[in-house]
């Protein structure tokens, strides 16, 4: 009996006089069944609300970071003691924490972008260029929570990293000299930040007063295409043949674009076709009514046939039509075109724009001697 109680007394008695060590040990034992306890009792009650549900499952291994970070500093002051030969491992014991905290905020910003969109219902938008006209609404919601979202990240990632720096006694020192015998460098410093910072605001901008969002159909530089996607920087444009171009978040505050579904999708298309002097216009207006009666891209808005030119040549016919989106208005434009080509070809082929050109037979000038002119 006395061999089996002996070891015990004797750990026991180690443990007293190692109450440091002891208590280090327990930690490390008992850190990674305390939080799956933890977890388990946290996640039965957040079972019957799915949005915070989904929160906790975002947040689920920044929040096991948060903990190891912790459990590694609470081990590194029990510990210290025996530490002291690593000097790296103080500066970081510092760093991690930060570090982790700051992707924990980084997570809950971005979770919180995710919840917002949950809360709508899921927003997902269509990639059919001829559905740009469905859930205007839902385009700049999901407009805002994706800028807020990077923008308060990339913030975040700014702060944290100032923080790290901070932290380390050396740079913290060597930061307060500089900008204690050179003011300057503030100003150095200031602009060349000045860019990020002007996207920074330019994001804040776009998401608060929105003069683009996420699908959004615009004209730049003689380019027509969508917005494919808006960081915290930049904004990629998908051009309509799969090109995309990529411009900083200020360009879109400083340069004007064109903007074809900032309050609705629905636009007014043109077709200008020539024809001579001798055209009636009612055909024209009769076939163009029964061109769009039977396209499925024509919203039954407009229709309507005007004179808007003539020269020397014949007269140039305008024929407007409307459409529900920028795709549709352009597959409608070009079947209207071909089919009222195709009717002036079968019904009116005399009143094509021609040129005429009248020739007068040669009359004798008035030095010319009678009878006929000799031969060339």
């Amino acid at each position: 009996m006395n061999d089996r109680v002996a070891p015990l007394l004797q750990a026991l008695a180690w443990a007293t006089s190692h109450r440091p060590e002891t208590l280090a040990m327990a930690l490390a034992l008992l850190a990674a069944p305390a939080w799956l306890l933890l977890e388990q009792l946290v996640r039965r009650p957040l079972r019957r609300h799915p949005v915070a549900l989904a929160l906790a499952q975002r947040l689920r291994w920044a929040l096991r970071a948060l903990w190891l970070a912790l459990v590694l500093r609470a081990e590194a002051e029990l510990l210290h003691a025996h530490l002291r030969e690593l000097d790296w491992l103080p500066p970081l014991m510092r760093l991690l924490p930060i570090g982790v905290l700051t992707w924990l905020a980084i997570r809950l910003v971005q979770a919180a972008g995710e919840v917002a969109l949950l809360r709508r219902g899921g927003v997902q938008l269509p990639d059919d260029p001829r559905l740009l006209d469905v859930d205007l609404h839902a385009r700049g919601a999901i407009t805002r929570a994706r800028v807020f979202t990077r923008v308060a990240s990339l913030l975040i990632a700014l702060v944290g990293l100032s923080g790290m720096l901070m932290s380390i006694p050396d740079v913290r020192q060597i930061g307060t000299s500089l900008l204690a015998s050179a003011g300057i460098a503030g100003v150095v410093v200031g602009f060349a930040a000045r860019p990020v910072l002007s996207n920074l605001l330019a994001g804040l901008q776009i998401a608060l007063t929105e003069p683009i969002r996420i699908n959004d159909v615009l004209i730049v530089q003689g380019q027509w295409g969508r917005v494919e996607e808006i960081t915290g920087t930049y904004v990629v444009f998908r051009i309509w043949d799969e090109r995309r171009m990529i411009f900083p978040l200020q360009w879109f505050i400083e340069n004007p674009f064109e903007n074809w579904t900032r309050t609705s999708a629905s636009l007014l298309a043109s077709v200008y076709v020539w024809v001579d002097y001798a055209m009636p216009i009612e055909p024209i207006r009769a076939e163009l009514q029964r061109l769009c009666a039977q396209d499925p891209d024509w919203d039954g808005r407009l229709t309507k046939v005007h004179v808007t030119d003539a020269n020397q040549f014949g007269q140039q016919v305008r024929l407007l039509v409307s459409a529900a989106n920028s795709a549709r208005s352009w597959e409608l434009q070009c079947r209207v075109r071909e089919g009222v080509i195709a009717y002036l070809q079968q019904h009116w082929p005399q009143h094509l724009p021609r040129h005429r050109l009248q020739l007068q037979p040669d009359a004798p000038g008035p030095h010319d001697p009678p009878g006929p002119r000799p031969a060339d």
